[in-house]
């Protein structure tokens, strides 16, 4: 190997170096944290929507901006910030609860409690229904994907060395979470499993990824990816349980509540995240 090899490599690793300090390390605490995001992300954007009455178009568009503003953040960042990352994440779980409900519910009686006829201002929703929402997501992220493996690029998040990489992968988290809502809302509403079930059913997936990890010829890249949209129709399961009415199979904690409690959690996490990485020594990788 000549100089210009070594020097390429040496170039290259650095690279990879810088970008894996922007990303936490995928551990079980990375995983509870998702799920506590995506939890809050499904309550607070039903207390923005619903609760609040503000509706699905202009809390969608809202939460959206508060989605570019975050990731702006999370951009310039030049290392892995607990606050900027999770903050995306709650941000892309919110916009996609409400993005969601925009493409599969409508202003029918089926959607709207107590009588209403209409929620917010603006459009009540396109009224696809929950199958059909689910099929024209997966197809924008298998979309995604198929742009992502053309740049050739890796899939490989902690590799991520470029500002396209990047905006790729937060692309294929948005679009995730989204799926994720209307997998989450399909078990819970129309599957006949409830919330307790759906949850359960969501768990048991994600316990037979967890057994696949241990399997060399199933990439972990791929599981990774499976697993990160399967937490968030379990994260719709359970926040739809802890704020729905008794008589629909919730415990009718309210939306204002419980995403209270869930943002207490999350910020907790945050915190403990943080503490440990300004432990971590300089020259060390996640």
């Amino acid at each position: 190997m000549d100089q210009s090899e070594v020097l390429t490599g040496a170039a290259a690793q650095g690279r990879i170096s810088s970008a894996a300090k922007k990303l936490p390390e995928v551990t079980l605490a990375f995983w509870i944290m998702k799920i506590a995001a995506t939890t809050l992300g499904e309550t607070a954007g039903d207390l923005f929507a619903q609760t609040l009455k503000l509706g699905y178009f202009l809390t969608t568009i809202a939460l959206f901006l508060l989605f570019v503003v975050t990731l702006a953040a999370q951009l310039r960042s030049r290392r892995y910030h607990p606050f900027f990352y999770w903050t995306v994440i709650l941000s892309t779980s919110m916009a996609g609860t409400t993005m969601s409900d925009f493409m599969n519910r409508d202003a029918g009686a089926k959607y709207l409690s107590g009588g209403a006829t209409s929620l917010g201002w603006g459009p009540q929703g396109l009224g696809l229904g929950y199958p059909v929402g689910a099929a024209i997501l997966i197809s924008i992220l298998l979309a995604v994907f198929a742009v992502w493996k053309a740049t050739g690029m890796t899939f490989r998040i902690r590799e991520i060395v470029t500002l396209r990489g990047e905006a790729l992968f937060w692309t294929a988290i948005l679009v995730s979470n989204t799926l994720g809502t209307s997998m989450g809302d399909f078990l819970s509403d129309s599957s006949g499993l409830g919330y307790a079930g759906g949850a359960l059913l969501v768990s048991g997936g994600l316990v037979v990824l967890a057994a696949l990890m241990k399997m060399p010829a199933v990439p972990n890249v791929l599981l990774f990816w499976i697993a990160f949209v399967l937490t968030r129709p379990l994260g719709a399961t359970a926040g739809d349980f802890l704020t729905k009415p008794a008589a629909k199979g919730g415990l009718d904690l309210g939306t204002a509540g419980s995403s209270a409690v869930l943002l207490a959690v999350l910020l907790g996490l945050m915190a403990y995240a943080q503490v440990r990485e300004r432990r971590t020594p300089s020259g060390a990788t996640n």
